[in-house]
């Protein structure tokens, strides 16, 4: 570990048409009246005051959200009261004009696949300088198939199965978006004894398929690749080997079944020079098994009611020596963190612009 390294993660709305030359300055200052007559979900007026603080922030960071389909953030991304399927639906387009929001982590793709054609109905929503961080689907990368409460039922056949992951994930997710691709993320679900015991398997066929979606991404190469584990037993140097030689990286999962954020900096010391992709999905007071309890509390979810100024403070240093060193940062946030994704992203800024 060098001291550079140290020093660097601290211590411890319809659019123009993609060719238009007005599309940035639409989207600086969006016509309300023209987008109101075009759109079915308007972008808040209100988000339009965090520009200045948007342009304070590194070019090379983007910060989003995992869904964005809460009628709660009415006054903060949207203009006013819609119901959940009309922002699920609709309100993309709108979401993508608040200036601090340059990203966002598509989580549906976890569930279940999307076609070409459902990636492409989200990329004709934003403009082109917009970027989607994508889930594999659980199929591919939870070892064990699971019933409709969680609980696994089987063995997985095709865990972390090559062929399977270009055919109902990448190459779909290429064609869909183009250029808009950012970040591909394969989470590991919380694996069974079987595999924990058998470390050097689980890298090698981790190994088989991330060999697989770089050849895929061959003609891609500003895609970034990430590994997101849900045990901590994972985070070593067989992790580390595995992502180097496969032009990965490692995300940082930031919720109660890992350690803390500075606990897994480490993993992005021994990976550097590389991207920061992270994903904040549940304050840690909740626990691992804590998401009903932290939606309960967070409900409309338009307010910070959990906040966690530890981990905020420590990503933020972490975003500025990253982004500093030119690489890009990818920094997704759920309402669980903190009680409201758009106003954590807003504070966190505010940190890094400090």
């Amino acid at each position: 570990m060098t001291s550079m390294q140290d020093d660097l993660f601290g211590e411890a709305l319809p659019q123009p048409p993609a060719n238009s030359p007005n599309q940035a300055a639409s989207r600086a200052n969006p016509d309300f009246s023209l987008l109101r007559s075009m759109a079915k979900v308007l972008p808040a007026p209100a988000a339009q005051e965090w520009r200045a603080l948007a342009q304070q922030l590194p070019a090379q960071l983007r910060f989003g959200v995992s869904t964005w389909s809460y009628p709660g953030w009415e006054g903060l991304v949207w203009d006013g009261e819609y119901d959940s399927s009309t922002l699920s639906k609709h309100g993309l387009g709108a979401y993508h004009q608040h200036p601090l929001l340059r990203t966002v982590c598509v989580d549906r793709t976890f569930w279940r696949p999307l076609t070409a054609s459902q990636y492409a109905a989200y990329a004709g929503q934003v403009d082109d300088d917009f970027r989607f961080v994508v889930k594999c689907p659980a199929s591919i990368t939870d070892a064990q198939a699971r019933g409709e409460e969680g609980r696994a039922r089987a063995v997985n056949p095709v865990f972390l199965d090559p062929s399977l992951a270009i055919q109902e994930f990448v190459r779909p997710a290429l064609e869909g978006l183009g250029v808009k691709l950012g970040v591909l993320v394969f989470q590991l679900s919380p694996l069974p004894w079987g595999w924990l015991s058998r470390p050097a398997s689980l890298f090698e066929k981790l190994g088989r398929m991330l060999a697989a979606v770089r050849e895929a991404l061959s003609a891609h190469g500003a895609v970034i690749v990430a590994v997101e584990v849900r045990d901590p037993e994972l985070l070593g140097q067989a992790l580390v080997d595995t992502l180097k030689a496969h032009g990965a990286t490692f995300c940082l999962g930031l919720h109660g079944k890992m350690p803390p954020i500075e606990e897994q900096l480490p993993m992005l010391r021994a990976l550097w020079p590389g991207p920061l992709v992270c994903r904040w999905n549940l304050n840690r007071v909740f626990g691992a098994y804590g998401y009903a309890d932290a939606q309960k509390k967070h409900d409309p979810f338009n307010a910070i009611l959990s906040e966690d100024l530890p981990t905020r403070t420590v990503l933020a240093r972490t975003i500025r020596g990253i982004t500093g060193a030119g690489q890009p940062a990818y920094v997704t946030i759920s309402n669980d963190a903190e009680g409201c994704a758009p106003l954590s992203i807003q504070m966190l800024a505010q940190a890094i612009a400090a």
